[in-house]
């Protein structure tokens, strides 16, 4: 009896920190969303406005400009306000991630499907291009396709979503694959079920708990790249506000005014955490072996 009220409050101490570990990444990533679409109407200065220069540029977070307002965060070199900059910088960041992983997931699992479902010699042409395109490092391969086109929000989700769909066409595959050895998927198959309808109906709804997964850790992923692009310059162009361009601003007044870089980095760092306790959570959740643990 004793062992079993000690499994039974192990399990619940583990159903437990697998829920805060939801709640948390959820009100983290959802907490960002929600600023990012309320930017126009709680920024209190327009992003890319520029005042007296000699009188605003570099105040500190707190600090009273000469229009008696507050300026919560600071303001960078220029003059402009740095909590109007990274509301509207959430905007372009999340749009770019949540964009990016959910295209890259598209692709990888159409590919993956293609994959399990086609016969053998186009399985093998999938999965040498996955392997042949996994090769290559991701960021000189950002890096080179950044490099040819003009950067922009649509070529930085594009050359994002071309070069991260790879992890997820792999494993969708394995998934489906293993979804596809069940017998209920063998008896849907010899029932004549097509294969269009047998992936839509039995394939995808059993294996898309580790596709989901992977995208949510995506979007991390792809905010880090789109602020790493930006930093080096080759992300959104200036003076479109965005946190990577607003870390790369603020690198060459770290000493002088940390604020300006700091903060834009406490924000990339708070949407991959978030992103990646939620993934996390969802994976110990919806994962059958783990869930009646």
């Amino acid at each position: 009896m004793r062992a079993r009220e000690g499994a039974g409050g192990r399990g619940e101490a583990r159903g437990d920190v697998r829920d805060l570990r939801v709640t948390a990444g959820a009100a983290l990533v959802v907490g960002l969303a929600v600023l990012a679409v309320v930017a126009p109407w709680v920024a209190p200065f327009d992003p890319l406005a520029q005042a007296d220069l000699v009188r605003t540029r570099l105040l500190a977070p707190l600090a009273v400009g000469p229009d008696g307002i507050i300026r919560w965060l600071g303001t960078d070199q220029l003059g402009r306000d740095v909590l109007s900059r990274l509301l509207y910088g959430a905007r372009v960041s999340l749009l770019v991630g949540f964009l990016a992983a959910f295209l890259s997931a598209v692709l990888g699992t159409a590919l993956g499907a293609t994959a399990a479902l086609g016969r053998s010699w186009v399985d093998r042409a999938v999965m040498a291009l996955t392997d042949a395109a996994l090769a290559l490092p991701r960021l000189v391969l950002l890096l080179a396709l950044v490099a040819l086109f003009q950067p922009s929000t649509i070529v930085i989700i594009l050359v994002l979503a071309c070069t991260g769909w790879m992890p997820v066409a792999r494993l969708a595959r394995a998934e489906l694959q293993g979804v596809l050895a069940r017998p209920y998927a063998a008896a849907a198959r010899a029932a004549g079920v097509g294969r269009f309808r047998l992936l839509a109906r039995h394939l995808l709804p059993n294996a898309l708990t580790p596709i989901l997964v992977a995208t949510a850790l995506g979007v991390g992923n792809a905010i880090t790249l789109e602020a790493g692009l930006a930093f080096l310059g080759l992300g959104i162009p200036a003076p479109a506000p965005s946190w990577g361009n607003m870390i790369a601003t603020g690198r060459d007044a770290l000493v002088q005014a940390p604020w300006i870089a700091t903060i834009p980095g406490l924000a990339v760092a708070a949407a991959v955490v978030g992103c990646n306790l939620l993934a996390d959570g969802w994976r110990d959740r919806l994962d059958p072996r783990t869930r009646g643990s």
